[in-house]
């Protein structure tokens, strides 16, 4: 371990008043939630950086994965992990993956997992401690994919990755020694967005339908206004003005917001879509899209598990190093797919 991330983990071990001292004095509390302390200094260290906005997407790119390494901690022991690549869709190979636990249940799906970030940013060690996680919890082996990103690659060529990793895993989970053609679906922020479109088009389509599909604090419908992209506008680690640069990056000019591919939230018709878990943070602008997503999908029938943590920003799944709540929620969200493979095996 190397003398910054002990001297990081020495302080995120310090009682929580005393970290608040050092992140400005005062908890942050918005909407009648108190972001844990860690976080709140997490937040106080970066607060002089500059805006995503104002830098090139490949500096931010790079300047993410340091961050990163030091707030994210390392997958759990017990657990394989092995990387290969996989056909992609317009003739490209994907990098994929791979964590199976020692402790796997035959009975339990794989899953594809696609990462944060917009669309722009992150990679595959931006979930690496999380995927860890959710395999030795889940039981589960767990495909995590590196697909494109913009500006290099704009819309839609990391969704079709996506898609294409998805029907690879279908046809192949049984290798991994999961169930032949069973096969689920997650991801946090824009990851949750493609996992819900994934959905939704296997739906429309009549393709294999996802076991599951986690989706954590998804991106849900870039097109709407909630109360929540006022009220944690500013806040970290995401801000209304990282999203729309995210989108100005990653989507065609004069592309339209309501699309079905970038906002399965205006989906009218969720009857039918696989059991869902909607994780959700509650310092975060996109809190009330994942909960009302939630709320839709139980009102058209859909088998749904909802948890919001009030006390955890966005991204928090890369945080396990420096926030104990973060680590919590991560094993808690392994819990909960676990049970639900448990409940349909």
């Amino acid at each position: 371990m190397s003398l910054q991330r002990v001297i990081a983990k020495a302080i995120a071990s310090l009682p929580g008043g005393m970290i608040v001292k050092m992140a400005g004095g005062e908890p942050l509390t918005v909407e009648g939630r108190t972001l844990e302390p860690q976080l709140q200094l997490i937040a106080w260290n970066g607060r002089n950086a500059p805006p995503m906005s104002t830098l090139p997407a490949e500096m931010v790119q790079e300047a993410v994965k340091a961050q990163l390494a030091l707030l994210a901690d390392q997958p759990p022991g017990g657990v394989g992990i092995e990387e290969f690549s996989i056909p992609g869709p317009d003739a490209n190979q994907i990098p994929v993956r791979l964590y199976r636990p020692a402790s796997q249940d035959p009975r339990h799906p794989l899953m594809v997992y696609f990462h944060m970030g917009g669309g722009v940013i992150g990679d595959m060690d931006t979930c690496h401690a999380f995927c860890g996680m959710l395999a030795q919890g889940a039981q589960a082996p767990i495909l995590s994919v590196d697909y494109r990103l913009a500006p290099q690659h704009i819309y839609p060529a990391g969704l079709n990755d996506c898609f294409a990793a998805y029907k690879w895993a279908v046809a192949n989970a049984e290798k991994f020694g999961a169930p032949a053609g069973k096969v689920a679906v997650g991801g946090d922020s824009m990851g949750g967005n493609f996992s819900a479109i994934i959905s939704q088009r296997m739906k429309r389509e009549g393709g294999p339908m996802p076991a599951l599909q986690l989706l954590i604090y998804p991106a849900i419908d870039i097109s709407k206004h909630y109360p929540s992209k006022t009220s944690f506008a500013n806040t970290f680690s995401l801000s209304q003005d990282t999203m729309d640069w995210f989108m100005r990056q990653y989507l065609p000019e004069g592309f339209d917001y309501t699309h079905l591919n970038v906002s399965p939230g205006q989906e009218t018709d969720l009857y039918g879509l696989p059991p869902t878990i909607v994780v959700t943070a509650g310092h975060d602008p996109l809190v009330d899209e994942g909960d009302e997503y939630a709320e839709r999908l139980k009102a058209a029938g859909v088998k749904v598990q909802h948890k919001r943590y009030d006390n955890l920003a966005h991204a928090f799944t890369a945080f396990t190093f420096m926030s104990p709540g973060s680590r919590a929620a991560c094993a808690e969200i392994a819990r909960m797919v676990h049970d639900s493979f448990a409940a349909r095996r």
